[in-house]
């Protein structure tokens, strides 16, 4: 299994949003240890195959899934610090539309 560090968790999420487009603002990264129940059930995705979500690999540390979601906030997609403990080690991100939460 692979187990990313912060730049690598960044990286991935980041080319994901570059690929399928849309301003930052219209994004919503966060982090989780169950990432299903809250892509899911939290934040309403409505299917699997809803095309615009991502959940990266394991991160090293919960500091290191931390570190990625900061610096996608500060590149201006939408969510917000803290929650979680030290399992929360996945990083996800979502474009934002009708169905979500946001």
């Amino acid at each position: 299994m692979t187990m990313l560090t912060a730049q690598e968790a960044y990286n991935q999420i980041l080319a994901y949003i570059k690929e399928k487009g849309g301003a930052y603002s219209q994004w919503y990264c966060g982090i989780a240890a169950n990432w299903e129940d809250r892509l899911f059930n939290e934040h309403r995705i409505p299917s699997r195959a809803y095309q615009w979500w991502i959940v990266t690999d394991k991160c090293i540390s919960n500091a290191a899934a931390r570190k990625a979601e900061d610096a996608l906030h500060e590149l201006g997609c939408d969510g917000g610090p803290g929650g979680g403990d030290e399992d929360t080690v996945y990083v996800y991100a979502y474009l934002k539309g009708n169905m979500t939460n946001p």
